[in-house]
């Protein structure tokens, strides 16, 4: 816990981080623009988008869109998508009927929307620019997928047509603007779109971190966090190509993904008004001469990080799904328990199997481990009798401890080493488990019927301290008595932390535990049969 504020504080070097000015953003890691010959542009080229205003426009007319997984409500302000509810992903297994809302637009101090327009001197389309339309209702029904045209003119007679388009099944978008120059001059602009949202009121547990941010990728590091904090402090300006930009929270993200991979596009980001948060990306300046037409579009995805499904849509997309440092072992782990439950069918009994392997993966390593604590139980009360005579001697107690140590072949850190280099995998799988979204509401057995929420019983944190303490026993007790009675709390305190965490990490915690005590069990008797043998024979 220490560690995950500390990170969330302070966890980027100056090497890793955004850069402190636009200016330092573009020079490490982005190409130039095409230069342009237009004053306008040549000015303006870098620039992001100007603030607009992100409370409700009053001018624009909602447009409701229903997909077999998604419902939507675009305005035609701007053809801002102000509100996405994920039909297929219920808020909790107690409240069905209502489905977790992604995107939405309730008030002043909560908003999260996909926005965009075009910048340009002649049609400049902002969030407030108000389209016509053709409907106000969309049903996808049996099609395969769905428009919706938005359609503006301007005064110099350039017509903009922003197209939306849904697919059946999908939680990604195209938006196409379709812009056609019936005016007498060259046209020169460019396409953006932006998320923006505010904070998250509040996080989903105590106990447990997740990150809740911006992200922007580009070839030079597919996987940069910006947090609101980072935001607020300072713009952010990237010029790459093959690029995107999300935002993220538990379970879920939104993200923007140029349709051009070979284009040189502007991430930025930028604090809004009305408290907003705001990461977009733009395309480069576009020339349309007089009685010509341009297509200009990208993608948007709203939905679940579903690896699955998100690594089809744009490269490194996946990477929403945080891992952390070990990543490169958490991917082979989720994929082994991806592929042993689709023969259980059961997540939950597919975390016991993968823990299972686990254990006999380090099944020697773990051996070599609880032997040495056995050895040290073996000697335990010798050692305390020489600390009773030698109490007032460090040096000399030092030394017959050695020498026991030696003549007994014990190494006392012998104990640690094994268990030290199992940690990185049991965090790995902490993060599987935390972070994919296959788990979310996830049936197990009898009472659990959602493995990323806490057990609504606490018998899994309860199996958990007991196994815990069992553990405890087996182990060599501390020979300082203040250190032995902070052990034999750990099991409560312990137990009271994981009354909190989903059952899908304590399911995992408790399977551990128990495999640990059956091998270190079986492997102290039979040090213990071996030294009680060896002593009747002397």
């Amino acid at each position: 816990m220490i560690w995950q504020a500390w990170t969330e504080e302070y966890g980027y070097s100056d090497e890793q981080s955004i850069a402190r000015s636009p200016l330092e953003g573009v020079e490490k890691s982005s190409a130039p623009l095409t230069e342009t010959t237009t004053p306008f542009l040549a000015i303006e080229q870098n620039a992001t988008p100007e603030e607009e205003h992100y409370k409700e426009a009053g001018k624009g007319e909602k447009i409701n869109v229903t997909t077999d997984v998604l419902d939507i409500v675009i305005n035609t302000a701007g053809g801002t998508i102000e509100y996405v509810s994920l039909k297929k992903y219920p808020i909790s297994k107690k409240d069905t009927d209502n489905k977790v809302v992604l995107l939405r637009k309730k008030e002043q101090d909560d908003f999260y929307l996909i926005q965009g327009g075009v910048l340009s001197k002649t049609n400049k389309i902002t969030p407030d620019t108000v389209f016509s339309a053709d409907n106000k209702s969309y049903v996808l029904g049996n099609n395969e997928s769905i428009s919706v045209p938005l359609y503006h003119v301007s005064e110099e007679g350039v017509s903009t047509t922003k197209i939306i388009t849904f697919y059946k099944g999908q939680y990604v978008a195209d938006v196409t603007y379709k812009i056609e120059n019936q005016s007498q001059e060259t046209w020169a602009g460019r396409v953006y779109a932006e998320i923006v949202r505010t904070k998250q009121k509040e996080r989903e547990s105590r106990f447990i971190y997740t990150y809740t941010g911006a992200v922007v990728s580009t070839p030079e590091q597919r996987y940069e966090k910006i947090n609101f904090d980072d935001i607020e402090d300072d713009d952010l300006k990237i010029n790459a190509v093959n690029g995107w930009v999300a935002m993220l929270q538990h379970y879920f993200l939104t993200a923007v993904i140029p349709d051009k991979k070979e284009e040189v596009y502007t991430y930025y980001t930028r604090k809004g008004s009305d408290r907003g948060y705001i990461i977009g990306a733009a395309t480069p300046t576009k020339e349309i001469i007089a009685g010509d037409r341009e297509t200009l579009s990208h993608r948007v995805y709203f939905g679940p990080k579903d690896q699955k499904e998100i690594e089809k849509i744009a490269e490194g997309l996946s990477l929403t799904v945080d891992y952390g440092i070990f990543w490169f072992i958490a991917k082979p782990l989720y994929w082994l328990l991806d592929y042993i439950n689709s023969f259980t069918n059961n997540w939950g009994w597919s975390i016991v199997l993968v823990t299972v392997i686990l254990k006999l993966l380090f099944y020697k390593l773990s051996a070599a481990g609880y032997r040495s604590m056995a050895n040290m139980r073996r000697v335990q009360p010798r050692l305390v009798a020489i600390k009773e005579r030698y109490q007032d001697d460090r040096a000399q107690l030092n030394k017959a401890m050695m020498d026991i140590y030696k003549k007994e072949k014990i190494n006392p850190l012998g104990g640690c080493f094994p268990i030290l280099v199992q940690i990185p995998v049991f965090i790995s799988l902490y993060w599987v488990l935390l972070e994919s979204v296959e788990l979310r509401q996830a049936d197990f057995v009898l009472w659990i019927n959602d493995l990323s929420v806490a057990d609504p019983f606490f018998v899994l944190p309860l199996i958990m301290g007991i196994t815990m303490f069992v553990q405890q026993k087996l182990n060599p007790a501390p020979m300082d008595p203040v250190q032995a009675k902070v052990m034999s709390v750990l099991p409560v305190v312990f137990t009271i932390f994981f009354a909190f965490f989903p059952a899908g990490l304590v399911l995992y915690w408790v399977s551990n535990n128990i495999l640990s005590i059956a091998q270190q069990w079986a492997i102290t008797r039979n040090i213990e049969k071996t030294s009680s043998y060896a002593t009747t024979k002397k």
